[in-house]
C-alpha cells in the first residue's frame, strides 16, 4: 500500500473538515469485510438489462391480484408477515451443492446453464466490477482488474479521508476473475478462479536508497479468495451467508494425490492419474488460472479449443505505427488456435495439444503449453 503524492496536500488541507463530517462508523471502527472491489473500469457494460421484477422478491412492492377490498389486503399482508422467523431469517435454498478436489472447489446449482449464466454476470456487477468479455456459448465471464479496497489498512486518516478521495490510497494490488459455466447431466458447475497483479519496486534511484519507478508483475493464485466468492456467489443465488460459509469450509476434500507426469522424452503430452471427468475438471481449471484465451469446449470430444501467442519463438513482434494504427492494419503477431485434448485412458488420462485440424504437435509452443498447465495443476 502507498499513498499517491500528489494528494498528499489536498489531504492535509481537508482533514479536518473531512475528520468532523465523517458519517461512516462502520469504516471508523474497522469492521469492513474483506472483500471490497472497486472496478478500475468505469461504465455498467453488462448485458443484462435491470430486471424490474426484482421488487416483486418483497411483498411491500407487490400488488394484490385480481379483485379484493382493502380489509381482505391487509389481512394477507398481516399472515405473510406472521411467517416464521426461521423461514424469514434463514431461507432454505435447494439445488446448491459445493464440491472440492484439492484447493480446488465448484458449485453444482441443480438450474439449466440459461438460468445460470445471467444471474453470475447480475452477481459480479454488484461485486464492484465490470464484465470484459464474455462467451455465453463457451460458458465463460471474465472482469477487469479491479482493486480490493479491503486490503489498505485501517486508520482514522483513511476512515476520513479514503471514502472521498478514493485516488490518495492504493492497495497496490489487482484482481480480475474468470467464471466458466459447465452444464452436467441437466446441472450447472460453476467455478471461479483469478488472477492477480502486484506493484513492485522497481530501482533505487530515488533519495535515500528509495525505488523511483513501480511495475505490475503477476501475482500467485490465492485458493481462498476463489472460494470466498463461491460463498459469495452461494448467498447470491439464495443461500444464507452462515450456510454458504459453512458448507464452502466443510466441503469435503479428497485425500487422494493426483499424480502428474510429463512425457519423459520431454514431449507435449501429460498424463493425469485420474478418470475422464476429474482430468477435465482439474484441465479446464488449469486452463481459466493460466489465463489462455478461450473459443469453445467439447467435453464429448475432449477438446479445449484455446488461441495461445507464443512470447518464447524469438521472432520479432512488430508494433502497429501511426499509420497502420488509422488504416486498420494489424499486429503481424496473431494468437494461434490449438486444441488442448484430454483422453480416456482407463484409470488416468493423457492431456496432448493438438493444432486446429486435430493433429498432435510435438513443437516447443506445444511443450511451453503444457508446461503452464502443469505448473497451475500443481
Amino acid at each position: 500500500m502507498r499513498i499517491n503524492k500528489r494528494c498528499v496536500g489536498i489531504t492535509l488541507g481537508l482533514g479536518i473538515v473531512l475528520l468532523s463530517g465523517c458519517s461512516t462508523v462502520n469504516q471508523v471502527l474497522g469492521s469492513e469485510e474483506a472483500v471490497d472491489y472497486k472496478s478500475t473500469v468505469a461504465g455498467d457494460p453488462l448485458s443484462i438489462p435491470p430486471d424490474l421484477t426484482q421488487a416483486n422478491r418483497d411483498a411491500r412492492y407487490r400488488a394484490p391480484e385480481g379483485s379484493t377490498t382493502f380489509s381482505q389486503y391487509a389481512q394477507n399482508q398481516q399472515a405473510q408477515q406472521n411467517t416464521s422467523a426461521s423461514e424469514r431469517i434463514l431461507p432454505q435454498t435447494e439445488g446448491v451443492q459445493v464440491m472440492r478436489d484439492g484447493d480446488m472447489r465448484w458449485l453444482v446449482v441443480d438450474q439449466s446453464a440459461e438460468a445460470v449464466y445471467p444471474k453470475i454476470i447480475e452477481f459480479w456487477g454488484e461485486q464492484g466490477f465490470t464484465i470484459q468479455s464474455q462467451d455465453p456459448r463457451a460458458g465463460l465471464m471474465e472482469t477487469d482488474w479491479a482493486e480490493n479496497r479491503a486490503k489498505i489498512p485501517e486508520g482514522w486518516i483513511r476512515s476520513a479521508l479514503g471514502s472521498i478521495i478514493e485516488s490518495v490510497y492504493d492497495s497496490g494490488e489487482r484482481e480480475r476473475f474468470r467464471t466458466r459455466v459447465e452444464r452436467v447431466n441437466g446441472k450447472s458447475e460453476i467455478y471461479i478462479s483469478h488472477q492477480s497483479m502486484v506493484e513492485t519496486a522497481v530501482g533505487g534511484g530515488g533519495t535515500g536508497g528509495t525505488a523511483s519507478t513501480f511495475k505490475w508483475v503477476m501475482g500467485p493464485e490465492d485458493p481462498g479468495l476463489n472460494a470466498a466468492m463461491l460463498a459469495r456467489l452461494m448467498v447470491f443465488l439464495g443461500t444464507d451467508v452462515r450456510n454458504a460459509r459453512d458448507m464452502v469450509a466443510q466441503a469435503e476434500k479428497d485425500p487422494s494425490q493426483t499424480e502428474i507426469v510429463q512425457s519423459a522424452t520431454g514431449g507435449a503430452s501429460l498424463t493425469l492419474g485420474e478418470s475422464f471427468d476429474r482430468a477435465w475438471r482439474r484441465v479446464g481449471v488449469a486452463i481459466d488460472s493460466a489465463g489462455f484465451s478461450v473459443e469453445d469446449r467439447d467435453r464429448s470430444a475432449g477438446d479445449y479449443f484455446i488461441r495461445y501467442l507464443d512470447s518464447d519463438t524469438g521472432e520479432k513482434i512488430e508494433q502497429q505505427n501511426f499509420i497502420g494504427r488509422l488504416f486498420g492494419s494489424r499486429n503481424t503477431a496473431a494468437a494461434v488456435p490449438y486444441r488442448i485434448h484430454v483422453a480416456d485412458q482407463g484409470a488416468s488420462s493423457v492431456v496432448t495439444v493438438l493444432d486446429q485440424n486435430g493433429q498432435a504437435q510435438d513443437t516447443d509452443t506445444a511443450r511451453r503449453i503444457i508446461s503452464v498447465l502443469t505448473t497451475h495443476m500443481q
